[in-house]
């Protein structure tokens, strides 16, 4: 994928599957799309990801904010932090964790029945 903003005319599964490649291109650690349609309304997908330290969650954060156009307004909450950066495109929300507190809070577990969208992870040597 290239460093080209994306198009803003995406439904909610394309974007976040697209948010997810920019995630795993910018080499984030265990890139999860979860479909939470008909379990929640306060989104159609969660995006989740980690970095190995704030810094690097902050840097991921910045990478979907730059690459990905769309005309809605984006929420973001934690940046300054760096523990937990929230992207809140609407129908898809971006999780952004340092190791620990994604261990610690368990999205994945949280939204167990949610169906998992496969995203390609790159690969280890």
């Amino acid at each position: 994928m290239s460093e080209r903003p994306l198009s803003e005319d995406k439904d909610s599964r394309e974007l976040a599957t697209e948010i997810a490649g920019v995630l795993v291109e910018g080499k984030a650690k265990d890139v999860t799309v979860l479909d939470v349609k008909g379990i929640t309304l306060i989104s159609d997908y969660f995006v989740i990801a980690s970095g190995r330290s704030s810094t690097q969650v902050k840097a991921l954060a910045r990478r979907v904010l730059e690459n990905i156009d769309t005309s809605r307004k984006v929420h973001v909450e934690g940046e300054d932090l760096g523990v937990w950066v929230l992207l809140d495109y609407g129908d898809v929300i971006v999780h952004v964790f340092r190791d620990t507190e994604r261990a610690f809070y368990g999205l994945e577990r949280l939204w167990g029945d949610a169906e998992k969208i496969e995203v390609r992870q790159p690969e280890t040597n």
